[in-house]
């Protein structure tokens, strides 16, 4: 990033960081430009302890994520944890707030939910929206390719549900790390 050492006061991350395709090299860029004796909070998406690398409809859920929503290889939230500290970030305290969460936090997604501020999101919705959009680029008003698009949002809404409905996945792994007074250059 293009600021000085030891610059800000706080740096906070809201879904993002989780594009990164380096954990460990995005936390020491923050690090880098974090005041010391200052904080980092972030919301990262991550695959849960529940994950299992070897079950392959895991894998199929994860894929569709990554694949829909411009994500790396989405990590553990054990990974971030991992990659912080070795960025030299003490963690002060970290949970996924999915986990006790008295509403799921998939249900807006969920097409078998329905909500008249959610329409477009349950399964008539869809197939409406899907119809739409192949009508709107069959007559050049949406650009070509916009219906392939559309179908791989569509297959990421889809892992989006199903990693929650598993447990396997969470948008909502929060963590509050602290770059410590006197830290040792990076």
């Amino acid at each position: 990033m293009p600021f000085p050492d030891n610059s800000f006061d706080a740096v906070y991350a809201i879904e993002a960081t989780c594009h990164a395709p380096d954990a460990y090299g995005c936390y020491k860029e923050i690090y880098r430009v974090l005041k010391p004796g200052q904080c980092f909070a972030a919301y990262e998406w991550c695959m849960t302890d529940s994950f299992d690398p070897q079950n392959q409809e895991h894998q199929k859920i994860k894929a569709e994520i990554e694949i829909g929503d411009g994500l790396p290889d989405i990590r553990l939230t054990g990974q971030c944890l991992e990659a912080l500290k070795r960025a030299g970030f003490e963690v002060i305290w970290e949970k996924d707030l999915a986990a006790e969460s008295p509403v799921p936090w998939y249900l807006p997604l969920d097409k078998n939910h329905f909500s008249l501020s959610s329409f477009r999101l349950t399964a008539v919705g869809r197939f409406i929206t899907k119809n739409m959009v192949k009508a709107l680029e069959y007559v050049g008003l949406a650009p070509k390719g916009s219906q392939r698009v559309q179908d791989f949002l569509e297959k990421a809404a889809e892992g989006l549900v199903d990693g929650g409905r598993k447990e396997i996945f969470t948008p909502m792994y929060f963590f509050l790390a602290r770059k410590p007074h006197h830290s040792e250059s990076q």
